[in-house]
């Protein structure tokens, strides 16, 4: 059975016992790795996954919650002796700058350093990320502060799916990302531009008919978050919880 695994469940700022969200998708072939606000490699090495078998990356968006972590991990792997090839993914206006990024650090002076190649994926609807023998990964369009892409996996040997609405203000086109899914982890980082409330969140996962709902990406800095479950079980009567770090779910 295939697994998501939280790495990180908070917003931008994070604090000892949240870090930034990102997760793993965990199938039967390679792990694929979502997003990269920190370095997530010792996460893997206690979770006994060999970052070696991880050969695909996503990237949401070029924000620091979400990438700053990238030029670490790629050292790191490097360093550690890494020789397999890495697939990063994402939209035109992220990668451009991830690829800015790694030559500020020089990283084409790095000796023997391991191929990674840049696979762009195309801002609309529906866009084609990737496939392997586990998942079908495509891309939506969000509404944040720059451009932004959420993710709809489908399982190819259960048909099971999960969204991932990444960082998002309420738009229409959330309504197909979401529509059906078995599990939909949405941002609760709180209502304004560019973010959404965990009301809002379950607002989306009654109108998509989403089977449950998780709550990811929320404030946690001073904060306690467990009330954003009860916010959301307002106006949406599936099952709802928080995402937490090192959270495993099947689907």
């Amino acid at each position: 059975m295939a697994r998501i695994i939280i790495l990180g469940s908070a917003a931008a700022v994070s604090d000892a016992e949240h870090d930034n969200t990102h997760f793993i998708l965990n199938g039967d072939t390679c792990p694929i790795l979502v997003d990269c606000g920190s370095n997530p490699l010792g996460k893997l090495h206690k979770l006994g996954i060999d970052d070696h078998c991880m050969t695909d990356m996503i990237l949401t968006h070029f924000h620091p919650d979400h990438v700053s972590g990238v030029p670490n991990m790629l050292m790191h792997m490097w360093l550690l002796g890494r020789s397999a090839p890495l697939r990063i993914y994402g939209l035109a206006h992220c990668l451009d700058r991830i690829e800015e990024m790694m030559l500020a650090f020089s990283w084409d002076t790095w000796p023997n350093f391991f191929p990674v190649t840049f696979h762009r994926v195309q801002e609309c609807d529906r866009s084609f990320v990737m496939e392997n023998d586990d998942f079908v990964i495509t891309a939506f369009p969000t509404k944040h502060f720059i451009p932004t892409i959420g993710l709809r996996v489908t399982n190819k040997v259960s048909g099971r799916v999960l969204a991932y609405t990444c960082d998002t203000e309420p738009i229409p086109g959330l309504v197909d990302l979401g529509r059906g899914a078995d599990i939909l982890i949405h941002e609760s980082a709180g209502k304004g531009p560019g973010h959404s409330s965990a009301q809002q969140a379950g607002t989306l996962a009654a109108q998509c008919a989403a089977k449950s709902l998780y709550l990811i990406h929320y404030q946690v800095w001073n904060t306690d978050p467990v009330p954003l479950v009860a916010e959301a079980r307002q106006v949406y009567s599936g099952p709802v919880a928080l995402a937490r770090d090192f959270d495993e779910y099947e689907f």
